[in-house]
């Protein structure tokens, strides 16, 4: 069994965002690499990142690769306990902890809600849309991309129309907590803004319940489904934050690879391609997921041929695996009606993304309507110019300023 090289590379960087497929395609050769991690400190700070597909899709289904770092003899990773309640959600939980936060997230997060919010995903982004018309120029990211899922997850969980604006300020605050210690620093008062809505929304559907996600949670924790306070508070949190963040991506990062391709925009907008398979190769693409959550060793094992010890920190590396030629032909082009496309981007396993429909259904609609109003649209900077955030799981654009 071999080592993996040591890159000194930092991939939460907004630089390595840019160039992130040109260093996969390098670290694919490996199969994977040691990372020295930066910002606040985690339960480990060095990680082995896994590039293959094959690799990244049986640790993701890997029961000795664990989520909970105290399952893998390791000490808690040191935050503030400010934070503490956030680290109480299901991400970060093995079972029998995760099946049971994940079955009551199941049991009220049901395709049938989501069904029920198409026409209603259909109707806010006609009103964003209407509201762009008229000019030459916008952001999409910041004036579509953001606003469509920001509100579809308000309302599916029951936050009050007026309060919604403030979430995509308090979900960037998260991110940017984990990519340095000065982000961390200055993130704070906005955590803690998001902390008390949160006790203050769940105190309000404790007291008056509705038809919606939150007060069906509330609902379950007082059947005695042993959601505690802090696992709710974290479930509402990880679901508001996460609903958003990773939808308002794809659809940007989406329609930047479609600008990127006018012919595969131009057979997407004429219906040569079905939404739904279009949605699919945009997701492997061009996807919003960089890396898995971390996990750990539960044991001395052997992953991507790596000879690993007991607690350490393994990340999958999701956007390299979607372009690996070993699973996908042609992986760096793309493709629109690629089938089968088994992408890595919601996971696999007991981890599967609780919210892959309402991504699915929020972007299908997304980029229809896109292509559909706006039939001139073009980036409006040169690409080289183009800012990504920062973060180690995900990635977006800051902006993407398009003319139509």
């Amino acid at each position: 069994m071999g080592q993996a090289p040591f890159i000194p590379v930092d991939i939460a960087s907004a630089d390595f965002k840019r160039l992130r497929h040109e260093h996969y395609a390098r670290w694919r050769e490996f199969g994977a690499v040691r990372l020295k991690l930066k910002g606040p400190a985690r339960a480990a700070d060095e990680a082995l990142l896994v590039t293959r597909y094959s690799d990244v899709s049986s640790l993701l289904k890997d029961p000795l690769l664990v989520k909970d770092s105290a399952n893998a003899g390791l000490l808690p990773p040191t935050s503030p306990k400010l934070f503490r309640p956030l680290l109480q959600n299901m991400l970060a939980k093995d079972d029998p902890e995760h099946a049971r936060l994940k079955m009551l997230v199941q049991r009220t997060f049901t395709p049938v809600r989501v069904a029920m919010l198409k026409d209603r995903t259909e109707a806010v982004s006609h009103d964003l849309i209407s509201a762009l018309r008229g000019r030459r120029s916008f952001d999409l990211m910041q004036e579509y991309a953001f606003p469509l899922p920001v509100t579809v997850i308000s309302e599916l969980l029951g936050v009050p129309m007026d309060d919604r604006s403030r979430f995509a300020k308090w979900s960037g605050a998260l991110i940017r907590a984990g990519t340095s210690t000065g982000s961390l620093i200055t993130s704070i008062p906005q955590v803690v803004a998001f902390l008390r809505y949160l006790e203050k929304l769940i105190a309000w559907k404790k007291a008056d319940p509705g038809d919606d996600l939150v007060s069906a949670l509330v609902q379950a924790e007082e059947e005695g489904q042993s959601l505690n306070g802090d696992e709710l508070m974290a479930m509402v949190a990880i679901l508001l934050s996460a609903g958003h963040e990773t939808t308002a991506n794809l659809i940007a990062n989406g329609t930047l690879a479609l600008l990127d391709n006018p012919e595969a925009a131009a057979n997407l907008r004429s219906g040569q391609v079905p939404i739904e398979t279009a949605v699919e190769e945009l997701l492997r693409f061009a996807g919003p997921v960089e890396t898995s959550t971390p996990r750990y060793a539960s044991t001395d094992m052997t992953i991507a041929g790596i000879d690993t010890a007991r607690g350490t920190l393994v990340l999958g590396a999701i956007a390299s695996a979607n372009r690996d030629n070993r699973q996908f032909a042609h992986a760096d082009q793309i493709d629109l009606e690629r089938r089968p496309n088994r992408h890595l981007t919601f996971g696999e396993g007991g981890h599967y993304c609780v919210g892959a429909a309402l991504a699915r259904m929020e972007s299908a609609i997304a980029f229809r309507q896109i292509l559909e109003h706006f039939p001139n649209i073009k980036l409006a900077v040169p690409a080289e110019s183009l800012r990504w955030r920062q973060g180690l799981v995900l990635t977006g654009l800051r902006h993407l300023l398009v003319t139509v």
